[in-house]
């Protein structure tokens, strides 16, 4: 059940040759090769629809308890991170700046092909493009650093500078973006537009809690995010030696508040991130995510309307305690799984990086050769054999 749910939203060689190709050409729906394994159907119990439509929703069974009340955000989400299972939200599809947490997106995009140990010698020209007013970590020109203290300057103090240089490390600025609109789709998040990818307030740039959600669960699969994102407090570079080595170094906490237990806050129980953001246009906004009894929970809120700036801890703290009393007691409203629609941008990013060769399986090569050898014969038989003998192993492809 919602609640407050409202409106919204030649001779007969020949003959025999040309039958035997244009049968081996035809396309197959068994055997057609995938770039990666698709994930699972959202349970068919679940309403694709629902979460478009404004309002709260919540499908509470008997003995569920009531959502807090103290919630002002724009737009929320609860979801269990394993099932992916949407447990309740508010406009969880209304798009919203999205502040620094779309650096979730960003790592998820670009951390792959980044590794730690990966070192890069900065330059002026990449830090004149970090927008005044930034949140930044220090990173210096002429200085060579690695990129795991570049990834601690992003998940902790949210460096806009160090984006800037890792998103040159990853082949650009604009190249960037453009990876992470083709991650996002991927994924199934059509909320989000990205055109900077620090998260910095820029025109048309929009997420929404379903997508962020998305981001920071697919995010905690990764055990190198999800120890960026946990990680309260580090050191980082002052000075560097030519290997990326700090020459010295100096303290940097985490700036999102449930992890640190700073500003009068607390640390929440069982926190394991994610990622936290702030600009004018956007307010505050947070995905967190947190870990009781077996069970691990995420949350995101969205530019809360009351209070001040620990509002947005404060909410997400309501909403976690909430996720964790209704286990059990609620039916999901949707789920963070990519919807069968969702299949068409990875087959087609697959295919642009991977020989687009058509295969038959097993069975339809051997039906294709019953079907050529009965109108061509022998000279049909010859077609099949020299076919097989040239095919060759294709890689799998995969995607970043």
């Amino acid at each position: 059940m919602s609640i407050r749910s409202s409106r919204r939203r030649t001779g007969s060689g020949a003959a025999a040759l040309a039958i035997g190709a244009s049968v081996l050409l035809a396309p197959t729906a068994v055997g057609v090769p995938r770039a990666d394994p698709l994930p699972p159907r959202p349970p068919s119990s679940v309403s694709a629809s629902l979460l478009h439509r404004s309002g709260t929703h919540v499908r509470a069974r008997q003995g569920a308890p009531e959502l807090p009340d103290d919630v002002s955000a724009l737009s929320w989400l609860v979801a269990d991170v394993r099932s992916g299972e949407v447990l309740a939200a508010h406009d969880a599809h209304r798009r919203l700046p999205p502040a620094s947490t779309l650096k979730t997106l960003f790592a998820l995009t670009t951390l792959p092909h980044l590794p730690g140990s990966s070192r890069h010698t900065v330059t002026e020209a990449e830090l004149d493009e970090v927008a005044d007013g930034s949140s930044v970590v220090g990173v210096s020109a002429d200085h060579t650093y690695r990129a795991a203290d570049l990834w601690r300057g992003v998940f902790l103090s949210s460096g806009n500078d160090a984006v800037h240089v890792l998103a040159e490390m990853n082949g650009g600025w604009e190249a960037t973006a453009a990876q992470m609109q083709a991650k996002a789709r991927v994924l199934g998040a059509r909320d989000t537009t990205v055109v900077s990818p620090d998260g910095y307030d820029a025109e048309g740039q929009v997420s929404s809690a379903y997508d962020l959600a998305v981001f920071g669960r697919t995010g905690l699969a990764d055990p190198a995010f999800a120890a960026y994102a946990a990680t309260a407090d580090a050191r980082f570079p002052g000075g560097t030696h030519s290997d990326g080595s700090p020459t010295w170094t100096y303290g940097i906490e985490n700036t999102n508040r449930l992890v640190t237990g700073e500003d009068g806050v607390g640390r929440y129980p069982g926190i394991v991130g994610v990622k936290n953001g702030y600009t004018s246009r956007a307010g505050y906004t947070l995905i967190a995510a947190a870990r009781r009894g077996g069970r691990t929970l995420l949350v995101t809120v969205m530019n809360p309307q009351r209070g001040g700036g620990n509002a947005v801890y404060e909410e997400a703290w309501s909403l976690l305690d909430w996720g964790f009393a209704a286990a059990g007691h609620v039916d999901p409203v949707g789920s963070l799984l990519p919807p069968a629609s969702s299949r068409t941008p990875r087959v087609a990013a697959a295919r642009a990086t991977a020989p687009d060769r058509p295969r038959t399986s097993t069975h339809a090569a051997y039906a294709v050769s019953a079907v050529v050898l009965v109108a061509a014969g022998l000279a049909g038989t010859a077609i099949l054999r020299s076919r097989r003998s040239r095919r060759p192993d294709e890689p799998q492809a995969r995607l970043p």
